[in-house]
């Protein structure tokens, strides 16, 4: 009699795939269904004319406990941004870094005049706060929106203005800067432990990697097969794709928030979403932006919210002639506005932080509309999102809206599925 348990997982995103080795690393025979030609769900590369390029702007942050945990970093052979940004309005440019990391960067830091001195050491003592508190405990603590929580520290809304909301718009895609603060604080304890990078191949090399480690862990994983319904009760559960009927002892949903909550019925998945554009651009090849690894961020207004130059900070992502960059546009009005218009406001915005340069070579190269980039995080939001044993049965949820919008998230709840299961199993 074989007692080998089986696991069906619906989806080949971070979190199925983390789900997936796990669970064959313990034994079980597993089976992965996804409705795509490729891994990956969210985080994904194309190539196209020589250019590498991610569905949407997309980083690694190398201080994620999961992705140290996950991945093998040395094999992305990752490609670093430095730290800080440069803060962009019509003829003026200035940075803004951590002087603890990029002690390059002091001087232009000091002497930065859209944030005060004042401001500066309340960045370094909000970095201590982050420093001493781990995952648990920020994303357990009182919350609150962004903005309110950075002005009971004490902080200008120049500095909101300036910084604060061109950067936290293209990590929580909400300039407004209504966000949950346990969001901002936990990603900035990740930026000042570890490296914003790009693995050189794209983003695609995380997943690729995920994937192999659970091929390798012995998990089948069939590409182009949709689930239609998942359903489970005590002795076992069911997976039905397009071909196929599955009996298993468990199953794990790790879809998209939307199908995850179409396919078990939780109504705690989140389903609000937070849209953005990326336009791709190039230009010829020549002199690079000024602190070409840092992000522009756009203080002016939100067209574009940020401007980065991608293959100054991994070369692999444009063909030696050309430089790639990314223009990231936030809220609903971008994902109509026609890629003319997006490329104008990427060469306009340009054109008025560097005058003394032209950019009349600009051209397009593609545009990402993603309607669902990440799931709305309010304040108090993570205190009711699904538990991974919600579903009935046998049936199990892993994604990131079991813990929060990131890929931190995803993966950290692929391993807490794989772990329940075993548990009950």
């Amino acid at each position: 009699m074989d007692d080998t348990p089986s696991v069906a997982v619906a989806g080949a995103g971070l979190a199925g795939l983390v789900a997936a080795r796990h669970l064959a690393d313990a034994g079980a025979d597993v089976t992965v269904f996804e409705r795509r030609d490729e891994v990956g769900g969210r985080v994904r590369t194309r190539r196209r004319d020589g250019f590498t390029l991610d569905r949407g702007f997309q980083v690694l942050f190398t201080a994620y406990p999961a992705v140290r945990r996950e991945l093998d970093l040395r094999a992305l052979d990752l490609q670093s941004f430095s730290p800080g940004a440069v803060i962009c309005r019509p003829g003026e440019r200035s940075v803004l870094a951590d002087p603890l990391r990029d002690p390059l960067s002091l001087t232009e830091t000091l002497f930065n005049r859209e944030v005060t001195t004042t401001d500066k050491l309340r960045t370094l003592a909000l970095r201590q706060h982050v420093g001493s508190r781990d995952e648990v405990a920020i994303f357990e603590s009182a919350d609150a929106p962004i903005d309110e929580y950075l002005r009971d520290w004490g902080f200008a809304e120049s500095y909101l203005d300036n910084f604060v909301a061109p950067f936290y718009g293209g990590i929580t895609l909400d300039r407004s800067l209504a966000t949950s603060k346990r969001v901002f604080e936990y990603t900035f304890k990740a930026m000042s432990e570890g490296l914003i990078a790009l693995p050189a191949a794209g983003m695609a090399a995380v997943p690729a990697q995920l994937a192999k480690r659970a091929r390798d862990a012995g998990a089948t994983i069939h590409l182009d097969s949709p689930v239609a319904a998942v359903s489970g009760d005590a002795d076992g559960a069911t997976v039905e794709t397009e071909s196929r009927v599955v009996d298993a002892d468990a199953a794990v949903v790790a879809t998209d928030p939307r199908t995850a909550g179409r396919l078990t019925g939780v109504a705690a998945i989140p389903t609000a979403a937070r849209p953005s554009v990326t336009a791709y651009c190039s230009l010829p090849d020549g002199p690079s932006l000024d602190d070409a690894r840092k992000i522009h961020l756009n203080a002016a207004d939100d067209r574009p919210n940020a401007i980065v130059p991608l293959s100054a900070v991994a070369s692999s992502y444009a063909p030696d002639d050309r430089r790639l960059l990314c223009a990231t546009f936030l809220g609903d009005a971008a994902l109509d506005t026609p890629d003319g218009d997006l490329v104008d406001a990427t060469r306009d915005a340009l054109a008025a932080w560097y005058p003394e340069r032209q950019f009349a070579g600009l051209e397009h190269v593609h545009t990402d509309r993603i309607e669902f980039a990440q799931f709305a995080q309010p304040p108090g939001i993570h205190d009711d999102l699904p538990d991974t044993r919600d579903p009935n049965g046998t049936v199990y949820l892993a994604g990131d809206y079991t813990a929060w919008s990131a890929i931190q998230g995803a993966m950290r709840s692929g391993r807490e599925a794989a772990d329940a299961v075993l548990a009950d199993l």
